[in-house]
C-alpha cells in the first residue's frame, strides 16, 4: 500500500482522531500501539499493528509489511508530574522509543516524518505568546525528552535526509463531532472531561488550582486546541513534506487563551449543568498565563483553526462524553 502511514500511539486519544483525519484524506492508517494508555476500540480506520517502540525488531516487521511513506509519532508518556517523580522512565520511554522509530523509518527508506512534540519544550515562560523562535528550555523530563526527541530528528535530517515537521502544542480538548472516538483517559487529569465528570456525577467536585493568579477572574489561562483543528495541521504537516519542502516546526494555539472559570462558564451554557467545585492552592510550578500563537502554520502551512473556540470545544467534548466509551 503506496499510501500507508504509520500512526505511532493511534489507540489515543489524539492518534485515533489523527487516524480518522488522514483515512479521509486519502490515506491509510496504520496504528502501532502497545494500549499501555490506549484504546483498541479507538482503532477504527485502518489495521491495527499491536506493539512497542522498545521492540525494534517489531518495528522492522512492520515497515517491510506496510512500506509506509510517512511516520506520524504520537506515541509518549505524557504526564509532567510523572515525569518529575520517575524522569528515568520517561528518558527510557519516550527517547528510546523514539530512536528506535526513527533509526527503523530511516533503514526502510521512510524519510517524511511528522512529530508530535510540546509548548513543554519551552519551559517555565510565564505571561508570553510562544512562538518557534522562542528559547527551549524544559523544566520536566516530559519537556526535555520531547526537546531532545526533536534533536535527533534534525541529527538524523543532516546526516541521512530524514525530513520532519514538528509540531509544539498545549492543551488538546474537543472530540470527534461524529462521537466515533473522543478523549477517555484512566486516570484523567485534564480539566474538560474532569468537568464533565463532575457535572455527571462520575466525580464529587472539579478542583480549581489557584484563584488568585494575576489574571481578570484569579484563574490561570491555558490555550485549547480542538483535536479536529490539531490532526488537521498533521495532515497539512504530512502533505507539506510529500511536497518535497524543507523540514520546519510550528506551534499550534489560538495566541489568547481561556481561564479556568471561563471553561466552567462555558460549559454551563453548553450542559445546562451547573459545575460541583471546590476551591484548592495553587500547585507548584503552575504558570499565571501559557499560550502559543500559530501564525507560522497559518501562513505557511494554510491552517486554519475553525473549531478552537470554547462552545465548540465543549459541545463536542459532551456529546463523547455522554455516548461514547471504550473497553480494555
Amino acid at each position: 500500500m503506496s499510501d500507508c502511514v504509520l500512526v505511532t500511539g493511534g489507540a489515543g486519544y489524539i492518534g485515533s482522531h489523527a487516524c480518522k483525519a488522514l483515512k479521509q484524506a486519502g490515506f491509510e492508517p496504520v496504528t502501532f500501539d502497545n494500549i499501555s494508555t490506549g484504546w483498541e476500540d479507538a482503532v477504527k480506520f485502518g489495521p491495527f499493528e499491536k506493539g512497542d517502540l522498545m521492540d525494534r525488531e517489531h518495528l522492522d516487521k512492520v515497515f517491510a509489511k506496510y512500506k509506509p511513506i510517512a511516520v506520524m509519532h504520537f506515541a509518549a508518556l505524557s504526564q509532567v508530574g510523572e515525569s518529575m517523580q520517575v524522569p528515568g522512565k520517561y528518558w527510557r520511554e519516550n527517547v528510546g522509543g523514539a530512536l528506535n522509530l526513527i533509526e527503523a523509518a530511516n533503514d526502510a527508506g521512510c524519510k517524511n516524518f511528522v512529530f508530535s512534540s510540546t509548548c513543554a519544550t519551552y519551559g517555565d515562560q510565564d505571561n508570553v505568546v510562544l512562538d518557534e523562535n522562542s528559547a527551549q528550555l524544559p523544566i520536566n523530563a516530559y519537556g526535555a525528552s520531547k526537546r531532545a526527541i526533536e534533536d535527533m530528528l534534525r541529527d538524523f535530517q543532516a546526516s541521512h535526509g530524514l525530513r520532519h515537521v514538528i509540531f509544539r502544542y498545549f492543551n488538546v480538548a474537543g472530540a470527534d463531532p461524529d462521537a466515533e472516538v473522543g478523549e477517555f483517559h484512566q486516570p484523567e487529569t485534564h480539566l474538560i472531561p474532569l468537568m464533565l465528570d463532575a457535572i455527571e456525577g462520575r466525580r464529587p467536585a472539579l478542583t480549581v488550582f489557584g484563584t488568585d493568579y494575576d489574571t481578570p477572574d484569579g484563574t490561570c489561562i491555558r490555550d485549547y486546541v480542538h483535536v479536529c483543528d490539531l490532526v488537521d495541521a498533521h495532515v497539512l504537516g504530512l502533505n507539506w513534506l510529500l511536497g518535497d519542502k524543507e523540514s520546519r516546526v510550528f506551534n499550534l494555539g489560538t495566541g489568547s487563551g481561556f481561564s479556568v472559570r471561563e471553561v466552567i462558564d462555558y460549559s454551563r451554557s453548553v450542559t445546562n449543568r451547573e459545575v460541583p467545585i471546590v476551591e484548592g492552592d495553587r500547585r507548584p510550578g503552575d504558570c499565571t498565563r501559557l499560550v502559543s500563537g500559530s501564525t507560522r502554520a497559518e501562513k505557511e502551512l494554510g491552517w486554519t483553526p475553525t473549531r478552537s473556540n470554547l462552545s465548540t470545544m465543549i459541545a463536542d467534548a459532551w456529546r463523547w462524553h455522554q455516548t461514547g466509551h471504550y473497553d480494555k
